[in-house]
């Protein structure tokens, strides 16, 4: 869960370890949920006031961040800290946006409502609403809230600030988009089910120093003129070492979909800048399940980063919650696009029916006007719960941020039930690892076996007696053996299967896919293996 108040999480370590923002508590989540709500789309007067009208647009905010980034950062301070501290998750749940105070931005098809303060967001935020080339700023007023005679919230100042805003669907029974912490954003996605953040910048992640966390100090609310947009919201952004502007065309007709345009400026020389961001949660899925860890079957957010790159190849990463923090690159140029998907929509696959891990949704990013070079980095951090978000991913251009550099990126964001380009490849449908050997035959030590499924795509055409298809594995260390594939008897899938033995504890990056004769058939397995004491040599 982001908040304003997110601190580095576990120091440093010789892998290099990140300083990922928490999710303080899994309650916490729901307060970027699908919560009910009723009432008119349309704010009364005497709710809502605003300032003075000041002329707005992209480039104005863009000059604003530009002359922001020339002088020293000033950080913000909550007010009255100690009263805010007192709006725990149970006190901020009570207090209630009134829904006749709700903005009606885009005529209706995207009501707006904000979030109160409280002890994990005591940041304020400015919430302004744009029209023909002017913005007003919303006046904070405590009586658009619904609040019990003995909250906290009343001792506040009567001109404290809103914390973030929710997006309604047009009913306003649900909302589908959220802002609330530092400069992290979500969405319920297709399947109406928030999971994974995503947020403008990742400054310093696995990093020895301390990560800084951005935030979104101002958002600004416009009706999209965009065919199957709503809204549109430009947001001012802000940090020790960075400012910015971070514009959103958004609209939802099933998935929801993003174009994103930003401008990032240094004020001062960054090691790791992580562009397009998403931040998730893995625990453990059917691939290395520890015993007895929880009576549920999988948990995780996502369970696998996906690659297209600009060479076209397909490439499918399935997540670890490793033992120690790792960091993974995959070098590329002018990526087609990337992100962290959930594939397993099977509700038995996770048996929970609180919060649906099958419903989550994937997030593609689509880079635009061509990235250059550099590489996805994917973070690994470990985790004993499903409270923390562990997976960080990001897009670092191999050109070094200096101060002064100004950064220009564009692209598209997704969220949706499946990713938006298919490929003609199969896909990886499941990723399993036991006891290497022959069942019924005495188990080799140090040796596991891995079976790894592919579906859709061409092997789906093939009939289950197709000859020639065969696997392609290769290893960075350690010794392959009884390597083989073979169609499923039930469905369409094709599996492959092999047994590694480690020769030592160090990580083992493995490579696979399937092919008959010069034909491609899969996309790209790759995996790191991470040898426990009982499966090296």
């Amino acid at each position: 869960m982001p908040n304003d108040t997110a601190v580095p999480g576990n120091g440093a370590s010789s892998s290099a370890t990140s300083g990922l923002s928490r999710r303080s508590f899994l309650a916490a989540a729901a307060a970027l949920g699908l919560l009910p709500a009723t009432g008119r789309a349309h704010a009364e007067d005497d709710l809502l006031t605003f300032r003075q009208p000041q002329p707005f647009s992209f480039q104005l905010l863009a000059d604003r961040a530009r002359r922001m980034a020339m002088q020293p950062y000033i950080a913000p301070q909550p007010r009255d800290p100690k009263v805010l501290d007192q709006i725990d998750f149970d006190a901020h749940w009570k207090i209630k946006f009134r829904p006749e105070a709700t903005l009606e931005v885009a005529g209706g098809k995207a009501p707006v409502r904000l979030f109160h303060l409280g002890r994990y967001f005591q940041l304020p935020v400015g919430i302004h609403v744009v029209e023909n080339g002017k913005s007003r700023e919303l006046r904070y007023d405590p009586k658009v809230f619904e609040m019990p005679a003995d909250s906290p919230a009343r001792k506040l100042p009567t001109d404290i600030g809103y914390a973030g805003l929710r997006v309604m669907a047009a009913d306003q029974t649900s909302d589908w988009l959220a802002f609330l912490g530092a400069a992290y954003f979500r969405s319920a996605g297709e399947l109406n089910q928030y999971g994974l953040s995503a947020r403008a910048l990742a400054i310093d992640v696995a990093m020895p120093t301390p990560e800084e966390f951005p935030r979104f100090t101002d958002y600004y609310l416009e009706p999209s003129t965009t065919p199957g947009r709503e809204l549109v919201i430009t947001c001012l952004l802000d940090s020790p070492r960075m400012t910015g502007v971070f514009r959103m065309d958004v609209g939802k007709d099933g998935p929801v979909v993003m174009d994103i345009d930003s401008r990032f400026f240094a004020r001062d020389d960054i090691a790791r800048v992580g562009l397009a961001p998403l931040t998730s949660m893995f625990w453990f899925s059917e691939t290395d399940r520890p015993e007895r860890i929880d009576w549920r079957p999988e948990i995780h957010d996502s369970d696998g980063l996906a690659i297209w790159t600009g060479d076209n190849e397909r490439i499918w990463r399935p997540l670890n919650n490793p033992a120690s923090v790792r960091t993974s690159s995959f070098a590329d140029r002018n990526p087609k696009g990337f992100g962290l998907l959930q594939r397993d929509r099977s509700f038995a696959n996770y048996e929970d029916d609180g919060v649906f891990y099958e419903k989550r949704p994937s997030v593609w990013i689509e880079p635009k006007d061509g990235w250059g070079r550099g590489e996805v980095q994917l973070v690994e951090i470990p985790t004993d719960d499903e409270i923390h978000d562990n997976i960080v991913i990001y897009w670092l251009s191999d050109q070094p941020v200096k101060k002064g550099a100004e950064i220009p990126l564009s692209y598209r964001l997704t969220w949706a039930k499946d990713e938006p380009h298919p490929a003609e490849v199969s896909a990886v449908t499941a990723t399993r690892i036991g006891r290497g050997g022959i069942a019924g035959q005495p188990r080799p030590k140090g040796v596991v076996k891995f079976a790894v499924d592919f579906d859709g795509g061409h092997v789906a055409k093939l009939a289950r007696d197709t000859e020639g298809v065969t696997a392609v594995v290769s290893t960075s260390r350690g010794e392959l053996s009884n390597i083989d594939c073979y169609s499923v008897k039930v469905g369409t899938a094709w599996r492959m299967t092999f047994d590694l033995k480690a020769d030592t504890l160090d990580p083992v990056d493995l490579r696979a896919y399937l092919k008959r004769g010069d034909q491609t058939l899969t996309e790209t397995w790759l995996y790191q293996f991470l040898p426990k004491p009982d499966s090296a040599a």
